[in-house]
């Protein structure tokens, strides 16, 4: 959010990428209890680079009826989007009394564990308007996740693809190379929204640069070595996260799910080097022999490649659905493009060499892995608090993903079942949400009354129930987003 508490008012179209999902980003929070319709958002879809068209049509449609402190360009609201906030409320003299007196007995709820810490931040000001603890180094859980976000978006900017690429090998033969993109996917395309990369897309177009070369039967080998050091995370083969490979298919999976837990390959790079066979069979090129691991040449000719999404999108799938398997893809990223190797090790000092650049409170910050699941991972409330104010920031607007990918409380991702429908709070709070046994977590904006956009954490660990820690942590950001000064 600008430091002044006033957006520019420009012509969308006009606007580079970062700053169009500013723009969206701005006043869907401003007009938060209208951009959120139940029928249209339950349906958790489909993703529009920074908010789901749901909720962007319903700020356009608030946004024409002359809401306060918005503004039309050129008289007329344009199309493709709502103007920008005219300003978010300023600091009140009485905000710091009236959250200490909202917050203070929350946190003395037991279910919120031996220990536990809370950081509110005003994001137009950057003022610590409240802090319990808010320094004190806590396992952050999936809540790590913002910092991985941030830093690679930092590291890379928000336009930035993966690419997965099939090269010569001399010969007929050929090599598919996996970049590191975790969502490359081997099944069919389903609905609008930016698409995913696709394995059938590169086994055709593949298949036609062999066919005008006249080659009908080739040899295939699958290089994965753009990512080294152990594949597995130290929690184990599991179900929540994939070993975790720079060449895989739809995120390892076994089943046709494309969020949550689900049995994973042990094999993510030879499992998708052996459906790339098929799928080059089916288009009328013949593999020899059986698949095998291989290494490209550094001077080898493409063949053919896909992309990713922006890593926006990746970023912004990461938060919603709280996806292991690109948290850590995007912290190999940041290790990639920092010159660090990518592995666990290497990609832990990236992003913890980012954050720093990012000039955030980085006491007693240790980043362990990219996904949170490594209970070594600590951070502190006000990191995350800063961190979330950062994001907002007219100096730092390649950040602004960690915004629009956060769940809206009640609508989407991993808050879609939490928030009732009478909860203060409820589409007007955004938040990453942490989750490992004893330890709850929940970080995001919340929108109050006047229109001031606040950051908060709460951390805590020692939690007897996952579901009263998480109701505790909701009424905790629910006061925040109902408090005036």
């Amino acid at each position: 959010m600008p430091e002044s508490g006033r957006w520019q008012v420009r012509r969308w179209q006009d606007a580079p990428p970062a700053q169009r999902r500013t723009l969206r980003f701005a006043a869907a929070s401003a007009v938060a209890g209208l951009v959120i319709a139940t029928g249209a958002v339950a349906a958790t879809g489909p993703w529009d680079g920074g908010q789901r068209k749901a909720e962007r049509d319903r700020a356009v449609a608030a946004a024409r009826t002359g809401g306060e402190g918005h503004a039309a360009v050129g008289g007329r609201v344009p199309a493709g989007a709502p103007p920008v906030l005219g300003s978010l409320g300023s600091g009140r003299p009485g905000t710091r009394a009236a959250l200490a007196a909202a917050l203070e007995p929350l946190l003395q709820d037991s279910a919120l564990g031996s220990e536990h810490s809370a950081s509110v931040v005003d994001v137009t000001t950057g003022e610590l308007l409240y802090g319990s603890g808010q320094d004190a180094p806590y396992t952050p859980a999936s809540t790590i996740k913002l910092a991985t976000a941030a830093a690679a978006l930092a590291a890379l900017g928000p336009e930035h693809r993966i690419e997965t690429t099939v090269v010569g090998a001399g010969g007929d033969g050929i090599v598919l190379v996996g970049g590191g993109d975790p969502t490359l996917t081997a099944r069919p395309a389903e609905g609008p929204g930016p698409r995913s990369a696709s394995l059938g897309e590169l086994a055709e177009a593949t298949a036609r640069a062999l066919k005008a070369r006249g080659v009908q039967r080739t040899r295939l080998a699958y290089d994965a070595s753009r990512y080294t050091g152990p594949a597995q995370h130290v929690i184990g083969a599991n179900e929540n996260l994939a070993p975790v490979s720079a060449l895989m298919t739809d995120e390892g999976r076994l089943d046709d799910s494309d969020r949550g837990p689900a049995d994973r390959t042990a094999e993510p790079a030879a499992d998708a080097a052996r459906k790339f066979a098929v799928l080059l069979r089916e288009r009328g090129v013949e593999v020899e022999v059986e698949v095998v691991e291989g290494r490209a040449a550094p001077d080898a000719a493409r063949v053919a490649a896909v992309s990713s999404a922006p890593l926006a999108d990746l970023v912004e799938r990461a938060l919603t659905n709280s996806d292991n398997d690109i948290a850590e893809a995007l912290a190999r990223q940041t290790a990639l493009a920092s010159g660090q190797p990518a592995s666990f090790e290497g990609a832990a000092r990236a992003v913890t060499e980012r954050l720093t650049g990012l000039g955030l409170p980085m006491s007693g910050v240790r980043i362990a892995d990219g996904s949170g699941l490594d209970r070594a991972d600590q951070a502190s409330a006000e990191f995350l608090a800063r961190l979330l104010a950062r994001a907002a920031g007219r100096a730092a607007p390649r950040l602004r993903p960690v915004l629009t990918g956060l769940p809206v409380a009640g609508f989407t991702g991993t808050l879609r079942g939490r928030y009732g429908r009478d909860m203060a709070g409820r589409a007007t709070v955004r938040a990453k949400t942490g989750t490992l046994t004893g330890v709850n977590t929940l970080a995001g904006t919340a929108l109050t009354p006047s229109g001031r956009l606040l950051s908060f954490a709460f951390l805590a660990s020692g939690t007897p129930s996952a579901d009263t820690a998480q109701r505790a942590l909701d009424r905790l950001a629910s006061a925040v987003a109902s408090t005036e000064g």
